[in-house]
């Protein structure tokens, strides 16, 4: 039984043939499973939809060759490349027909069928579905469809529904609900379960023994790195292999706060006692904790930089583009410090031309820099302009991002003849879809949130006077800081230092934000380290 949609042509009712349809099949399956089957059902699909074509012959019906099938891609978005591939061949006047097996293959979202029906309309084409009867030239059809619709996004969100309240259960349980497996276990023969890999336990408990050793991420990252210590690696379902990058920081955070490694598992804010076994003792666990705590993410300010490296973190090499990292070598109970560019640390040094740099002169490079700011009008002006460009290009870009956004709330309006819309208002006059109410909520919020940051950017702007008084008294506060307070003033004005190993130049990048950050605090701070040199 099939449905044909196409518009009724107005004959001079003699039954005279009408024009060819040339029906682009369209089909679609939302998981991949079974589709390297020989016969799957997206050949099912399509030979239904052929056979129908084919019982059409006679009224001028004539199926495309070419093959529209998205194959694990859901139908609750827009997202697939053979729909849009179909929608582009029917604005360019390839296809006129779209045929589906059942109307929810094409889609279960009533507004991406909305939007699919207003370009078949505007192109003259129609749509067919081979076993659902029902004709759109008509309200009761019209009326029909949505109602298939309808129940096709209810049971699509009744699906989502179930999976999250099983997979909910199941956390509760303390079971292995899928995901890439980590470092140390290994999925079950028969799939739903954790087991302890041995060999890498033994590294998962080294690199918890290596963080309370070093008491600092980056340390750590080195270490692993000369041991080429890399992340779990396994092959897929399909064959593939996958994982095994090698460990950077944010991984290793990852793995440190993991608490499946304890036997647990969590879910929703709450722990609960896992099925597998635990790999890390309790004791190890909440001092690594307490260390990251105490530390924070980036791997500790005191302890991580105890060697008082006031540029960590901000030093990129020139030569290649890649960040220079904090080290340091004892000789004779003396300390010598150097940023080392990653790549020559990581690769060997004649991967690059900078290599290293002695820690102290890259500082004092930098520092001997902002105090040349102030000296320098010219200097200063500079400083100025470059903050200035990147706050521009900074309020062009959201600019740009406001106007795209106020262009979609007038689309919305003149589509549904709704005034609000157009003021940017978060509320449509009832009938209108859900997704497009939340639409509107959406980009209404977003354009809030851009009205803020260009505040914020507006806010940014410096007094070229301020700058300058603040600079000014530099010198004075400079000497009275602590290492911690010194690191802090310059992560608050520098975003970033480039330094070029081939011909010995710094270049310090500013922080706008810092700036004006520094007008209001460095002058406070300044009269607070002198009285308090006063009273002692």
């Amino acid at each position: 039984m099939g449905t044909d949609l196409r518009r009724k042509d107005s004959g001079n009712g003699n039954g005279s043939a009408r024009s060819a349809m040339r029906c682009a099949i369209y089909t679609r399956k939302s998981t991949d499973e079974g589709l390297d089957q020989a016969f799957n059902t997206l050949d099912a699909q399509r030979e239904a939809a052929e056979a129908f074509i084919n019982s059409q012959r006679h009224e001028g019906w004539l199926a495309l060759p070419q093959k529209y099938d998205d194959g694990g891609y859901t139908g609750a978005n827009m997202d697939r490349p053979a729909l849009k591939r179909l929608l582009s061949d029917i604005e360019s006047g390839v296809a006129n027909c779209v045929v589906v097996y059942k109307v929810d293959r094409l889609t279960r979202s009533l507004l991406d069928f909305a939007r699919i029906v207003e370009v078949l309309d505007k192109h003259g084409a129609t749509f067919v579905s081979v076993t659902q009867q029902f004709n759109t030239t008509a309200s009761l059809g019209r009326l029909t469809l949505n109602i298939l619709l309808s129940f096709a996004q209810f049971e699509r969100e009744m699906i989502s529904e179930r999976t999250r309240d099983k997979m909910s259960a199941a956390r509760r349980k303390g079971k292995w609900v899928g995901g890439n497996p980590v470092l140390g276990y290994d999925v079950a023969a028969q799939g739903g379960a954790l087991v302890v890999n041995p060999a890498e336990a033994q590294r998962v408990r080294e690199i918890f023994a290596l963080y309370l050793e070093h008491g600092s991420l980056i340390p750590v990252v080195e270490d692993l790195d000369r041991r080429s210590w890399r992340m779990k690696a396994w092959t897929t379902r399909e064959g593939r292999e996958a994982g095994g990058k090698p460990i950077v920081k944010n991984s290793l955070y990852n793995m440190l706060t993991n608490i499946i490694y304890t036997g647990k598992v969590a879910y929703g804010g709450q722990v609960y006692e896992g099925e597998h076994d635990r790999i890390v003792d309790d004791e190890t666990w909440n001092r690594v904790q307490s260390g990251l705590s105490r530390n924070g993410r980036r791997g500790g300010r005191n302890v991580g930089n105890k060697h008082g490296a006031l540029l960590k973190g901000l030093v990129r090499c020139a030569s290649c583009d890649a960040g220079m990292v904090h080290s340091y070598v004892s000789k004779k109970n003396r300390f010598y410090r150097y940023y080392v560019c990653v790549k020559a640390h990581q690769r060997g040094w004649a991967q690059c031309e900078t290599r290293s740099v002695s820690a102290p002169a890259l500082e004092n490079a930098v520092v001997e820099q902002l105090r040349g700011i102030a000296r320098n009008p010219a200097m200063l002006r500079a400083v100025l302009r470059q903050i200035e460009d990147h706050r521009l290009q900074d309020a062009a870009s959201i600019d740009k991002e406001k106007a795209a956004i106020e262009v979609e709330l007038k689309k919305i309006a003149q589509e549904t003849g709704d005034a609000a819309s157009m003021a940017g208002g978060v509320r449509l006059a009832a009938g209108h879809p859900v997704e497009l109410q939340d639409r509107m909520t959406h980009l209404a919020g977003r354009l809030a949130d851009i009205q803020q940051q260009m505040a914020g950017i507006e806010a940014e702007r410096a007094n070229p006077r301020d700058v300058e008084a603040a600079l000014q008294g530099f010198d004075p506060l400079w000497d009275q800081l602590s290492t911690w307070e010194q690191e802090r003033f310059i992560r608050t004005l520098v975003e970033q230092v480039r330094y070029d190993g081939r011909t010995g130049t710094v270049t310090v990048g500013f922080r706008s934000s810092g700036i004006r950050d520094l007008c209001e605090w460095a002058p406070t701070n300044t009269e607070d380290h002198a009285n308090a040199r006063q009273q002692g």
